[in-house]
């Protein structure tokens, strides 16, 4: 309560002159009355200080002028009344103007102090207010995130404070009327700013704001456009980290697609689609080089929901003048404006209408131009910056899985020449045996019987002993046609998968539980992969398993062909340690199939096939 009751009475601006003149007659009057009342009871010689407290008062609302004229006329009365002879002025008729005279130097000396007294307080509050202003000035400021629309905030803070009409700041030096002024707001000698004031100001108001205001001023904006850098410097890094996370993430999806084998065109649709969302692109497109200057669309990915892209595997032939022409010519990243000059079906598609810029990465591997990834960029007015490095860096991961498409095929391709020649040779020696060495121990056979019947009744040894050459020829031949039948089925050829399956469960040591289910015939390579699946299958069981049951469920479609065998045997099978379970590995695998083998101990083991068919 205090300091607001202080501040308040040091801003009332001084009384009018003569109000002043009529309070210092009152006070003169109200003290004359109580020193004749104190007289009674008080020597008069100290009765003078009574007059001091109206001098105190007027010279320190009016000042010092007023409260020496006050002084003067309370010494006189104080003369007249209380000093005697009672009744006239002794000013120079006795000694009793020593008394008066120090009264009048008191009195002096106190209009003196409280004049002073008033400078010094209304000082102190100015300077505490300039300080809250300054105060005030830097939190708006330092809270504000845009600098310059809190500039007009802070100029009507410091009109409201200071007491000043139409102040403005301003950045950088302004042109002035001449109704204002400008007051220079500078860092190290360099201004930056201006501090607009009303040129019809007090000479001392404006010393007052180039000496207090302008300074503190000064540090706060100084401070604040500081700021306002870092924060922006911090914004942009956040910006930068979060890009930098969301392209680590795409990339890191495209990375795992890669690891995990899945097929190109589904890593190529994977790139196109993370790219064109990093880069924000409108379109994007990856396209393989043909040797007769054409290309092939891989996979494409748009942003909007225009009108369908090409198909992918659509060949188009290279434009001159076109972006993927560009790359192939140079070998470099490059970019060109996507208007008439990106001819072709996939440029009218990307460009949507609308002219734009198309920037192109090419894709190496194993030093050879395999293709190119584009991106399209709606607008000529949009020039997208720092694109090239990040096309580059999943450009690496679609190198990365062209080469470990081309190996696995390559490996595929491997495989399935491996058991072609194989299954080729199977049946090379099978219709050998079948047309030759079998043909051939019939024919012995049949000759032995006739030699035994034409042998006569007298030589019954000769007939016994050409007898038991016929049947061991015999048990001879069924041997070989078993044999045969291992190296390859004639039946499969001839009944199919069915009646193949059906032979093989018939010959199983095993009980065998029989499943199949089969949409018309199956493309030779897929009957003989299962064929030899469920035979290799039921051989282990009967020779490591100790099983009494074995379950062989097939069920093939036009798509795909699933094959599971289960048996309750002893379990703990282990497919790295028998060439039979690897060689229908790679027999399964040759195929774009998956095998997979379960055999915990004591809970039987079983086999698990899933085949590819498509058109075979």
């Amino acid at each position: 309560m205090r300091a607001p009751l202080l501040s308040s009475l040091l801003r009332v601006t001084r009384p009018p002159l003569l109000l002043g003149v009529v309070v210092g007659a009152g006070f003169v009057t109200a003290e004359t009355l109580l020193s004749l009342l104190l007289a009674q009871v008080t020597p008069a010689s100290t009765l003078d200080l009574v007059y001091l407290l109206g001098v105190l008062v007027v010279s320190y609302l009016w000042g010092l002028p007023l409260g020496m004229l006050t002084a003067l006329a309370s010494g006189l009365i104080y003369d007249l009344l209380l000093v005697p002879p009672f009744n006239r002025v002794t000013l120079l008729s006795s000694w009793s103007w020593i008394p008066l005279l120090v009264f009048l130097i008191v009195a002096l000396l106190v209009s003196s102090a409280a004049a002073l007294l008033r400078t010094l307080l209304v000082e102190a509050d100015e300077r505490r207010r300039e300080a809250d202003v300054s105060a005030d000035t830097a939190r708006l400021l330092l809270r504000t995130g845009q600098l310059r629309a809190a500039l007009p905030v802070v100029a009507r803070r410091l009109e409201q404070d200071l007491g000043l009409p139409d102040l403005a700041i301003e950045f950088g030096p302004v042109d002035v009327d001449e109704r204002h002024i400008a007051l220079p707001l500078c860092d190290e000698g360099v201004q930056f700013g201006s501090l607009v004031v009303p040129a019809d100001l007090p000479e001392a108001a404006l010393h007052r704001l180039r000496e207090r205001v302008v300074p503190s001023l000064e540090a706060a904006l100084v401070a604040a456009h500081d700021r306002e850098l870092v924060a922006s410097a911090l914004a942009a890094s956040r910006d930068e980290l979060a890009k930098v996370a969301e392209e680590q993430t795409a990339l890191r999806r495209v990375a795992t697609l890669v690891a995990r084998g899945v097929r190109p065109m589904e890593i190529f649709g994977a790139v196109a689609r993370e790219m064109g969302l990093i880069v924000k692109a409108d379109h994007t497109a990856i396209e393989r080089y043909e040797p007769d200057r054409t290309v092939v669309l891989m996979s494409s990915w748009s942003a909007s929901e225009g009108g369908p892209p090409p198909p992918v595997g659509k060949r188009r032939q290279l434009h001159e003048e076109g972006l993927s022409a560009l790359v192939l010519r140079t070998g470099q990243p490059g970019r060109i404006t996507a208007d008439e000059r990106a001819a072709g079906e996939l440029g009218r598609w990307a460009r949507d209408e609308e002219n734009g810029i198309a920037m192109g990465s090419p894709i190496v591997v194993e030093g050879r131009l395999w293709g190119v990834v584009i991106a399209f960029f709606r607008g000529l007015e949009r020039q997208p910056e720092g694109v090239e490095e990040r096309m580059r860096d999943f450009t690496e991961l679609v190198v990365t899985a062209i080469s470990n498409a081309q190996a696995r095929d390559e490996l595929a391709a491997s495989r399935a020449r491996v058991v072609a020649a194989a299954d080729e040779t199977r049946h090379r020696i099978e219709r050998d045996l079948h047309d030759g060495a079998q043909q051939r121990l019939v024919s012995l056979g049949l000759q032995l019987r006739m030699a035994e019947t034409s042998v006569p009744p007298e030589l019954p040894a000769l007939k016994r002993q050409l007898s038991q050459a016929a049947e061991g020829l015999t048990l001879v031949l069924e041997d070989l046609r078993e044999l045969s039948r291992g190296i390859h089925p004639a039946i499969l050829s001839k009944g199919g998968l069915g009646a193949a399956l059906k032979m093989l469960v018939r010959r199983s040591s095993v009980p065998v539980e029989l499943a199949v289910r089969i949409d018309g015939r199956l493309p030779e390579r897929i009957e003989v992969a299962i064929y030899y699946i469920v035979s290799e299958s039921l051989t282990n069981v009967a020779k490591h398993a100790h099983a009494s049951l074995v379950t062989v469920r097939v069920d093939a479609t036009c798509e795909r062909a699933e094959v599971i065998i289960h048996d309750d045997g002893i379990g703990g099978a282990d497919p790295g340690r028998g060439s039979g379970l690897i060689g229908l590995s790679d027999r399964v695998q040759s195929l774009d199939g998956t095998i997979e083998v379960t055999s915990p101990v004591g809970d039987g083991t079983t086999l698990a096939a899933l085949i590819p068919v498509g058109d075979g």
